[in-house]
């Protein structure tokens, strides 16, 4: 059972299910880092339980409401454990305080018995953990998929008419810009409804961390990774395919410092990206209206003002210094749309 998906970013009532119904155990991984949740310790009740305090946490919050099983591999999970998870779940949603549910999985595990499991369940969404579109990285990262798998996964979930979210990541093992780039490129040709984008990030107790501890992988900096990041978000931009996060979710371990040993973690991250397009954008107009004069205005909408300013106000004092300014003003302007600014 389908239903209709909303156009406003749900409240999401995230469950995580750390490496559950993962076959492999891929070379970035591990979940517990990136969830804060010890493997096995998921439990029905504790689902139900988690449910209900968010549900009490949201009160007024009016946007549509979805539950979100993150972390693991859902329909590699046994048909009991799904139907289990699924049943406490739609339970919330028969009693319209839940509008719909949504799971991430691996791509290799879609298929007609698979879907067949959940056909009956209000399941709108479901996302794919691609990563990448090259078989030779996708090996290299241990993915046990091909690019392939992710094409038929999405053919099946089209025909079923679910929403499809596509997640990659950038920086894996033998990939460069260009090679990620074209994963883009084929990921835009299959039309998604969304995408996410993840840096590569070494964490402890992965076999990632042995592989930089002896040299044999490298991670990318923090500001190749934004820069690279920013070429993708533009190029799906242009595709009308929101990509809805860059960047891991911020955790406790992962901004403590204690779970990453190396790699682009920025707990703003997609900020940051976000950050230097309006950079760029305003370097440009600047350049465009050729502006001599000491003051300058930089119109934004409200919600853009931080993205417009950069962290700790770098963007303001980028321009500033490149274009001699003496003072730049950034102005909130509601008629504008959220990713666009005007100069006066």
């Amino acid at each position: 059972m389908n239903n209709p998906v909303s156009t406003r970013r749900p409240f999401i009532i995230p469950i995580f299910l750390p490496h559950a119904g993962c076959p492999h155990q891929c070379v970035f991984c591990n979940q517990t880092s990136i969830t804060g949740v010890e493997p096995n310790t998921v439990s029905f009740e504790k689902v139900e339980q988690q449910i209900l305090e968010f549900l009490e946490y949201k009160r007024n919050d009016r946007r549509p409401v979805q539950i979100a099983f993150y972390g693991g591999n859902f329909l590699g999970l046994k048909k009991d454990v799904i139907e289990r998870l699924l049943n406490v779940s739609a339970k919330f949603v028969k009693n319209k305080e839940i509008d719909a549910i949504r799971f991430s999985t691996r791509p290799d595990t879609i298929d007609h018995d698979r879907i067949d499991i959940i056909k009956d369940y209000p399941v709108s969404t479901i996302e794919i953990g691609a990563q990448s579109m090259d078989d030779r990285v996708l090996a290299m990262a241990r993915r046990g998929h091909s690019a392939f798998d992710t094409q038929r996964a999405v053919s099946l979930l089209k025909d079923r008419c679910y929403q499809i979210g596509l997640q990659m990541m950038v920086g894996l093992p033998e990939e460069d810009e260009a090679g990620s780039l074209s994963t883009a490129r084929r990921i835009g040709e299959l039309e998604p409804d969304f995408v996410r984008i993840y840096p590569t990030i070494v964490l402890k107790n992965s076999l990632l961390a042995r592989w930089h501890e002896n040299g044999t992988y490298r991670p990318w900096s923090l500001d190749r990774s934004i820069a690279h990041v920013k070429t993708l978000y533009l190029f799906f931009k242009k595709k009308n395919i929101p990509v809805i996060r860059m960047g891991l979710q911020a955790a406790k371990d992962l901004d403590s410092g204690a779970a990453v040993l190396a790699g682009p973690y920025h707990p703003a991250f997609g900020h940051l990206v976000h950050s230097k397009i309006f950079l760029d954008m305003a370097t440009e107009i600047i350049k465009v209206e050729k502006i001599s004069r000491d003051a300058v205005e930089l119109r934004v909408h409200p919600r853009s003002i931080s993205k417009m300013r950069g962290m700790t106000n770098n963007n303001v004092e980028t321009l500033k210094r490149r274009f001699q300014l003496q003072s730049l003003k950034i102005v909130p302007d509601a008629s504008l749309a959220e990713d666009s600014l005007s100069v006066s």
